[in-house]
């Protein structure tokens, strides 16, 4: 198999005729060998209808119908689980992205050796306020953030070698942060192309503006797994230890000054410093308990896809 193309959708019954289509046409005349694996994410619409129909008069089409919407990260981790192809290509829906870059993607993958090629909407037929300047803003982070220098992470047109999709996981959020599981991964050659986005044709979008919120917070827990997530005693252990340092300092302190130089002056219980010594000892034994905890759960978790599939077609 030479492409997958895995399609995560969500009420989008509308699109789906012309959208496998216009794929088709592309594949055959690059004379590509290809599977179309749609995930239909707890769709309402007939979506599942619609692609039980295109996969009786197409053999190449493939179908997994989620028992409830539980997001586009784990519709994309169960294509990728199920994708056989050497390259992946992950599209949109919507008709907001076009098939027509899937060769070039391909190629770009196949032959540049690229292990991941992100799709750039240099130019979009978005809101500006609702979608264009958050996007941008949202961007801005996750390159200074992550270290992946692309211009846009948002955008769901992206190709990846094969190896890549079956050595990440999605989940959570983490659909926009693929680039960056796929280097922490080390799938370092990571590039971009620019796209072409197309104004949606059908319905209205999924995703509101909590998914910057989501996404900003997402980018947290990326860095933080990136830098910690294999070893979180290299953080919270640290940082435990400096806290009671301080802790430990300033109760060595009070304890000199209180047996040496003032042993008939305040209690000590009455200087606020020996509150801070408390306190900060407090936390620092807390923080280097969380590192314990953390090291013990990395060492013990099991993977968790985090959903339930009732259907599946060809696959």
């Amino acid at each position: 198999m030479q492409i997958s193309i895995v399609i995560p959708l969500l009420n989008e019954q509308e699109s789906l005729n012309e959208l496998h289509d216009w794929i088709v046409q592309v594949m055959q005349s690059n004379h590509f060998l290809y599977e179309i694996i749609f995930i239909d994410d707890g769709s309402t619409d007939g979506s599942w209808e619609t692609i039980q129909e295109l996969s009786e008069k197409n053999e190449h089409v493939k179908g997994i119908r989620f028992l409830k919407n539980y997001g586009k990260s784990q519709a994309l981790h169960a294509g990728f689980k199920a994708a056989q192809g050497d390259v992946v290509i992950t599209m949109d829906a919507d008709l907001q992205d076009n098939p027509e870059e899937i060769p070039e993607l391909y190629h770009m993958i196949t032959q540049n050796g690229d292990h991941v090629v992100s799709g750039w909407k240099k130019k979009r037929y978005d809101s500006i306020l609702a979608k264009n300047i958050p996007s941008k803003l949202f961007n801005w982070a996750a390159r200074r953030t992550s270290g992946v220098k692309l211009h846009d992470f948002n955008c769901g047109l992206k190709a990846f070698d094969g190896r890549v999709v079956k050595n990440i996981e999605v989940h959570g959020e983490m659909h926009r942060y693929i680039p960056v599981l796929a280097k922490n991964a080390g799938f370092s050659n990571i590039t971009e192309k620019v796209v072409q986005h197309q104004a949606r044709k059908y319905g209205t979008t999924k995703f509101g503006a909590e998914r910057f919120i989501n996404g900003f917070l997402d980018l947290i827990t990326i860095w933080f797994v990136s830098k910690f997530g294999r070893q979180p005693m290299h953080l919270f252990g640290a940082l435990g230890v400096l806290m009671f340092i301080v802790g430990f300092g300033f109760a060595l302190y009070l304890g000199i000054d209180k047996l040496f130089f003032h042993p008939t002056g305040r209690l000590i219980t009455d200087r606020p410093q020996f509150f801070i010594a408390l306190t900060a000892m407090i936390i620092g034994t807390q923080l280097f308990l969380a590192g314990f905890i953390g090291e013990i759960m990395v060492r013990s978790r099991k993977n968790d896809t985090r959903y339930s599939i009732s259907d599946k077609i060809n696959i």
